[in-house]
């Protein structure tokens, strides 16, 4: 297995050559002389018509028409026992991204069209279908299938409670693949004195989540490490308005400094609840309140959220099957330490509520999670080449599990159309049921050649 999914990387290198090759668009030209100052190589694009052609192509269309062609593929770098394949990526991806303004209202069409290998299938992704009305100076709305985000965090989400496609994050996707799209109505009102923004999802939209497929996890069911053979099928809530989510946000500037209050009503986002006589996960009613803070400190920029998690099914903490209510905090500064050098610290603090309640619920011989879970990121952050080369570091650090999670990334833009990645997702720990020790057979890296247009 492990000697086809090296085949598969080696005929997706070769396929990526013949695609430079066929097009006509990347050939480039090298300045052999020196930069004042420094002693990098400019690359430019060459001065062939293919661009050209391509942008009064576009410009000739009724609608705004972007996107990209890309081709991704990644592997674990050992084996598995819980999940066949050594692939975890083999992808094409087609993005088209159309949009359209006319006098009363704005039109966005965003959707992926791919073939996975890793999988051996193909799939339609929409990532947008909305439209954005403006019915009063003080009023947007925009309706339809959306990207949502809020909140201040750097790889940590308290008061972000849109979905998430942790998958995607864990396999080595573009970044933008972490936030998955909601089925909503988003409201936004404007003043003098502060902001609100109101969202209202009919129908449930769950995180994208670690279900065993592609990635193994911990069951704590099972009391192991699973994957391909203990698939979580999670009991569904699809109902239109009754399984209805309600989020909002209050926020305005004072003196330089963002400040925010936030309200969500709903369910976990991921199926962390379990209905023993049914043998499925659910996903337990949620309601969360917080706050956030962000504005210059010192050198640079200072962070700071919390949230109350009151798991509404669960308030005593004596059901061993459904979470406990919660207290999350995060703080974060970032700051440019040299030129295009940038880093960015962050400390997360997650304290389960009822503790005593849930210790004495649990089984004998069970492994207990820890009241106070804490986790410490660090991000590093270089440009050089005339920034057209990005490298990255990220690393979480949870003092409490034992483990880490290191996401190191280099990014290069080739011209003004094409583009390379490589990177890797490194998971270390010493408990398997924590959240980066349960993928330490997860450890994968990946790469990609993208077109965009």
């Amino acid at each position: 297995m492990r000697r086809f999914a090296y085949g598969s990387v080696v005929i997706l290198g070769i396929s990526l050559l013949l695609l430079i090759e066929s097009s006509g668009g990347v050939s480039a030209q090298v300045e052999a002389g020196k930069e004042q100052g420094g002693d990098e190589t400019r690359i430019e694009p060459s001065s062939d018509g293919t661009s050209r052609k391509w942008k009064s192509f576009l410009e000739t269309l009724p609608f705004e028409l972007h996107g990209f062609l890309e081709a991704r593929g990644g592997l674990r770098t050992q084996d598995d026992p819980h999940e066949s394949k050594t692939a975890t990526l083999g992808e094409t991806r087609l993005q088209l991204h159309l949009f359209k303004a006319l006098g009363w209202a704005k039109f966005r069409i965003k959707s992926d069209f791919l073939y996975d290998g890793a999988v051996e299938g193909a799939d339609v992704d929409l990532r947008e279908a909305n439209a954005i009305f403006t019915p009063f100076d003080f009023m947007d709305l925009k309706v339809g299938r959306q990207i949502l985000t809020w909140g201040t965090g750097d790889y940590i989400f308290i008061n972000d409670l849109f979905p998430k496609d942790y998958k995607s994050f864990f396999i080595g996707r573009n970044d933008e693949y972490l936030k998955a799209p909601s089925d909503a109505l988003k409201a936004s009102f404007y003043t003098k004195a502060v902001n609100f923004d109101f969202v209202y999802t009919p129908r449930f939209n769950p995180d994208r989540f670690i279900d065993g497929k592609r990635l193994s996890y911990f069951n704590p069911q099972l009391g192991r490490l699973a994957g391909e053979d203990a698939v979580i099928y999670p009991r569904k809530r699809d109902e239109w308005f009754e399984d209805s989510e309600i989020a909002l946000r209050l926020y305005r500037d004072i003196k330089s400094y963002g400040l925010a209050l936030y309200g969500y009503n709903g369910f976990w986002k991921s199926p962390v609840g379990f209905d023993p006589q049914a043998g499925k996960a659910t996903f337990p009613r949620l309601s969360a309140y917080g706050l956030s803070a962000r504005g210059k400190v010192w050198k640079g920029i200072g962070n700071i959220e919390m949230g109350y998690y009151d798991s509404r099914d669960d308030r005593s903490g004596k059901d061993l099957f459904i979470p406990n209510s919660q207290f999350r905090f995060f703080t974060g500064y970032e700051q440019e330490l040299a030129k295009d050098f940038n880093m960015g610290v962050q400390y997360y603090l997650e304290l389960m509520l009822d503790y005593g309640a849930y210790k004495r619920t649990l089984p004998r011989g069970s492994q207990a999670a820890d009241e106070y879970r804490h986790v410490i990121t660090l991000r590093l952050t270089k440009l050089l080449m005339y920034q057209n080369l990005r490298l990255s570091l990220f690393t979480f650090y949870s003092p409490s599990d034992q483990g880490v999670y290191v996401r190191p990334n280099i990014h290069y833009k080739i011209t003004d159309h094409w583009s390379a990645e490589a990177g890797a997702n490194i998971f270390f720990g010493e408990k398997d049921h924590t959240f980066f020790g349960q993928f330490k057979d997860n450890t994968n890296v990946y790469l990609s050649l993208r077109w965009g247009f």
